[in-house]
């Protein structure tokens, strides 16, 4: 993000101002719409409410003014015919209180289903219906009747409207009349809520783009004029910046000032007076310097010869240090040699013996330190060719190497190794590996303890494995460094793993070093090469 900003123009700084503005503009006409969104839908619920307890109320009123007709003409006529009295209360009820080719009508059923009024179900007129259900599958009329014997109340199910031919919900408030056990009943469709609630939206709608249309004319009106004001402004930063660019450009050739008269903001004036200033000051400096580098040319040239000379004696010092690195390497090998061979000569003609042990365990170990002396010197000056090797043999060859010397430091080496695991790699490295390996185990296992060499094949690795009961190694990274002892007291100038550690980081051998106070173990993982 700094960077990004470092990038950036006043233009683009100012536009993007200008557009945050706009948007923030356009949020707050989304949030109006949004309050207004919110505001109708709590007003839906409650409109939806109100009606709903407007027309039970109505309902309620209806079935019950019926009910009062009812009981005044069987208390005003009860000594009459009762089958004539009825029709004339149902006729009277149909024409009073059912309109025509209107939703709103009352209707009579016995408790028992049959059905002596209901404008709505003309063709079941004074028959026995059992089954009287909605779309749902809800038994409407068992439903009215239990609600009636308990005493009234109101039902709601899907009915057909008279007036729109289609499936509507219905509410119906019903009641008794006991004397002849009559069900009666009245309600109301609930389109007409709806009909209201989609003519509030319209309104709703209207309003609503009246105002996004009016906020965004006033944003696109601010809009312009903020960015023709930025625009003006940056003009005249832009002129300000200019004028200081110019400045410093051919301040670097010439003693310059600038003149305030430039400058029209307030705030650049104090910004002039330290630029001028700065400029007097570098000029000054400047001069200075220039006097001192005339001095300082020739002191530099002075050191310079000296410092070649010093060089060349470096140089000189490394090569002869180098080359008796060499000889004395390769003067070491001869008398090694020698001593070796009398060694084997002696145990043909006398045997062995222990002196001759410790003798024999001595050079072999000074062969090691040779061979890794030897190594370091080459590794950088010529390259190691690799080949298939046998692992297993030539690990058990290395092993019978060191046996010796492991027996007299009091230790047993035991191998694992699995038979005809091939590796390419380079005989000599190989060698390193192993034979360091070894001494250090050698060297630093405990007394009377067997050191265990393990040698396997794991999915696409090959594994070799050096296990020793020893002290803990505290730092397992560091080990590999030059130089680097875990144990002072053993001696020895702890070159072995920094070369092992060289050459597993240039063929990509992967090492684990785990160390207690019981066991240590070296694993190293090759990969595997198809033959």
């Amino acid at each position: 993000m700094k960077k990004y900003f470092q990038k950036i123009s006043l233009s683009a700084i100012n536009l993007y101002g200008v557009a945050i503005l706009f948007l923030f503009a356009i949020l707050f006409t989304f949030l109006v719409i949004f309050e207004e969104y919110r505001d109708f839908e709590q007003e839906e619920v409650l409109l939806r409410q109100n009606y709903l307890t407007a027309q039970k109320k109505h309902i309620q009123d209806e079935a019950q003014r019926v009910l009062t007709y009812i009981r005044y003409e069987y208390d005003r006529s009860k000594d009459q015919n009762q089958m004539i009295l009825r029709e004339k209360i149902i006729s009277s009820i149909e024409h009073l209180f059912s309109k025509k080719n209107s939703s709103n009508y009352v209707f009579i059923y016995s408790l028992e289903g049959e059905n002596i009024s209901d404008p709505n179900k003309p063709k079941n007129l004074n028959e026995k219906i059992t089954q009287l259900g909605d779309a749902n599958g809800f038994n409407v009329l068992d439903k009215l009747i239990k609600q009636a014997k308990e005493g009234g109340g109101y039902v709601e199910y899907l009915w057909d409207n008279p007036v729109t031919k289609k499936l509507s919900q219905k509410i119906s408030y019903v009641t008794i009349f006991e004397p002849w056990g009559w069900l009666v009943g009245t309600g109301v469709y609930l389109d007409e809520i709806e009909g209201l609630l989609v003519e509030r939206k319209h309104v709703l709608k209207e309003r609503l783009i009246k105002y996004m249309m009016e906020i965004l004319t006033l944003a696109t009106i601010l809009f312009g004029f903020a960015f023709a004001g930025m625009k003006l402004i940056n003009e005249i930063i832009r002129h300000e910046i200019d004028t200081f660019r110019d400045f410093f450009k051919k301040s670097v050739k010439h003693y310059i000032v600038i003149d305030k008269k430039q400058i029209y903001f307030k705030e650049f004036h104090i910004l002039v007076e330290y630029v001028n200033e700065m400029v007097s000051a570098v000029h000054r400096k400047n001069y200075e310097l220039q006097k001192l580098n005339a001095s300082l040319e020739k002191k530099v040239l002075e050191k310079t010869a000296k410092l070649q000379k010093q060089m060349e004696y470096n140089k000189q010092l490394v090569s002869m240090q180098d080359s008796f690195i060499k000889h004395s390497i390769h003067e070491i090998n001869t008398p090694l040699a020698v001593i070796m061979t009398h060694i084997d000569i002696y145990k043909m003609k006398y045997g062995q013996n222990d002196y001759l042990s410790k003798i024999e365990a001595a050079s072999k170990m000074i062969a090691n330190i040779y061979d890794d002396l030897s190594y370091m010197v080459k590794k950088d000056r010529i390259v190691y060719e690799k080949r298939w090797i046998d692992f297993s043999s030539f690990l058990h060859e290395r092993i019978v190497f060191f046996e010796e010397i492991a027996v007299g430091n009091g230790h047993k080496i035991q191998e694992e190794i699995k038979d005809r695991v091939m590796v390419y790699f380079n005989e000599i490295e190989l060698q390193r590996i192993i034979d360091n390996n070894l001494s250090n185990a050698i060297k630093y296992a405990k007394k009377s303890t067997d050191i265990q060499i393990k040698l396997y094949e794991k999915e696409n690795m090959i594994a070799l494995q050096f296990f020793t009961h020893s002290k803990k190694i505290e730092n397992t990274k560091q080990i590999f460094e030059a130089f680097h002892q875990e144990q002072t007291k053993a001696g020895g100038f702890g070159l072995g793993l920094e070369i092992v550690g060289g050459i597993c980081q240039k063929e990509n051998i992967k090492i684990e070093v785990d160390s207690n106070e019981e066991l240590t173990a070296f694993s190293y993982y090759f990969k595997k090469v198809s033959l």
